[in-house]
């Protein structure tokens, strides 16, 4: 297969982690006789630095003609100054809209080995294995905002469709899991929410093999935490779907394991880990590589229809969690290029153990 992959290392860990999450996809593609190609774009902070805008036409361009977009992070305290009218998040929003990725999907699966660093009792973490489809292009994100000296407002807009397709990529992906969806929204508060709640029930009249329940925002910051294991396919709107999902990513011990898709109708994706730029940490090797790796695999399953290469590199990062090469936000000493090493090297195992 040839595939063109733009990568956006963007700012802070973000040129780090995509590093190795670009070596991890070459050592793929090598084996398995792929041809990608990688152009490599500045957006964020460095794009602001070097062309005044955070998404600049050339950026833009190569994303749209890309097969997959792999993304690191953006922002930093350099470009955080709220009032200013250029700012990183911008361009992650504007390439979001662009490329009409509408569905971002979040896994959370919590590995055994790592249990103890979760806050919750490793009781509570037995079989937790949620998806979170968050609605990502309407809402208050997207909405009209305006502000004077003593007030502000942020728009927060949703039509039917964008709820509709959302919806039904929620129940799809349910059905091929453990077949439950939950629906997360304010509908005792918020007339966007009843609308939400209004559409998602009549849509899940068409799968009548996937059981549906409602639950309140609030409520279901508390059922994350008590009761984890109970859920499985997890919708929700754009703001609430922001919050839940980095709640949910304590349960696996760290923002640093977890990968996303962003996908719209057709099979082009972005792809980043939800943590930020950390910038902190940045350039002394401490960033965690493996959910910007583990994005790659899902930049292979669902952009490419690589579903057994995904699969290999999934594998290969839970051999090197078992073997407890990690970094230091879980519990190791690793730096980054030593985790992605070893991701590399057990990839490498795997594939003399089938040849053999």
């Amino acid at each position: 297969m040839k595939a063109k992959i733009t990568v956006l290392p963007g700012d802070g860990i973000g040129p780090e982690v995509t590093a190795a999450a670009v070596d991890v996809l070459r050592s793929v593609a090598a084996r398995h006789g792929h041809e990608f190609e990688f152009d490599e774009q500045p957006m964020g902070g460095i794009a602001i630095d070097l062309h005044g805008e955070p998404l600049p036409p050339a950026t833009l361009a190569s994303c749209k003609s890309a097969d997959a977009v792999l993304l690191g992070a953006v922002g930093g305290p350099k470009w955080s100054d709220p009032n200013a009218k250029v700012r990183p998040e911008q361009g992650l929003l504007a390439l979001r809209a662009a490329l009409g990725v509408y569905a971002n999907l979040r896994p959370v699966r919590v590995h055994a080995q790592l249990a103890a660093l979760s806050p919750l009792k490793n009781e509570k973490l037995q079989g937790v294995d949620m998806l979170f489809l968050r609605e990502l292009t309407g809402g208050a994100y997207f909405g009209a905002k305006t502000r004077t000296a003593d007030t502000a407002t942020d728009e927060c807009k949703y039509t039917v469709a964008e709820i509709e397709r959302a919806t039904r990529r929620a129940f799809e992906f349910a059905r091929k899991r453990k077949k439950h969806v939950t629906h997360v929204d304010k509908a005792n508060v918020l007339e966007t929410s009843r609308l939400w709640r209004a559409t998602v029930t009549r849509i899940a009249a068409d799968y009548p093999d996937v059981t549906l329940e409602h639950q309140l925002v609030d409520s279901m910051a508390m059922l994350l935490l008590s009761k984890p294991a109970a859920y499985d396919v997890i919708v929700t709107e754009n703001l609430f779907g922001d919050i839940l999902t980095d709640e949910a990513a304590a349960l696996a011990g760290s923002l640093g394991l977890l990968p996303s898709a962003s996908l719209g109708d057709g099979k082009a994706g972005l792809y980043e880990p939800i943590h930020g730029s950390a910038p902190d940490i940045a350039g002394k090797g401490l960033a965690n590589p493996l959910g910007t790796i583990l994005s790659a695999a899902l930049l292979l399953r669902y952009s490419l229809g690589l579903e057994s290469e995904a699969g290999e590199i999934e594998a290969a990062v839970d051999a090197v969690i078992e073997r407890g090469t990690l970094t230091r936000d879980l519990g190791g000493s690793a730096n980054t290029k030593e985790v992605a090493a070893a991701v590399l090297v057990a990839l490498d195992s795997s594939a003399r153990k089938e040849a053999a």
